[in-house]
């Protein structure tokens, strides 16, 4: 479940109740070896692709995507993290709390960015990823593949991967997590 997710809940740190689960583990397998096939279709193969997952909960997907593109295309896929804390547009709304390491030793330029994510919601984080990338060189193209999109655009982002679509209540909260995907809310 993402960190903003859990600041959002009265009070700061609610706990989140399950209510439905919505994807189990195989489900889940099913979805990311059908999104490996879509990547692998759209780009003609995996020769410069990258997939960069955003932390925390992007850098799950984008390895269980790595090694099902490995399995099926026979050439390694690199994977990157990219924490896009201090580039977020609510900087001074909330505190400023890093996630976790960015870690892309490669060079962007000419290469093809798969950004990972979990849930894709409003499309703010994605839109702070996006500038973070422009920091790290000059990608061919980038593209986005997440696991859940939930709706509720406030930006004009769209993925081009989904693992499912799921419409949501603006409340509720989506927690995609090793063993499937929950749909339920915060509570105290």
């Amino acid at each position: 479940m993402a960190e903003r997710e859990r600041r959002q809940a009265p009070p700061y740190g609610g706990v989140f109740r399950a209510r439905t689960r919505v994807m189990d583990r195989s489900d889940i397998q099913r979805a990311v070896w059908r999104m490996a096939h879509e990547i692998i279709e759209a780009n003609q193969g995996t020769e410069d692709v990258v997939l960069i997952g955003l932390q925390t909960g992007g850098v799950p997907v984008a390895v269980a995507l790595a090694e099902a593109l490995t399995s099926i295309d026979q050439a390694e896929v690199e994977v990157g993290s990219l924490d896009v804390a201090f580039y977020r547009d609510d900087i001074g709304l909330r505190p400023v709390l890093p996630e976790a390491v960015t870690d892309i030793p490669w060079d962007l330029d000419g290469r093809v960015v798969v950004l990972c994510d979990d849930v894709l919601f409003t499309g703010r984080t994605i839109r702070a990823a996006l500038n973070a990338l422009a920091d790290y060189g000059r990608p061919r193209a980038v593209q986005l593949a997440v696991m859940i999109d939930r709706g509720h655009r406030e930006l004009p982002i769209r993925p081009d991967y989904v693992g499912k679509n799921l419409p949501t209540r603006r409340d509720e909260v989506v927690d995609v997590n090793s063993d499937g995907v929950d749909l339920g809310e915060m509570v105290r």
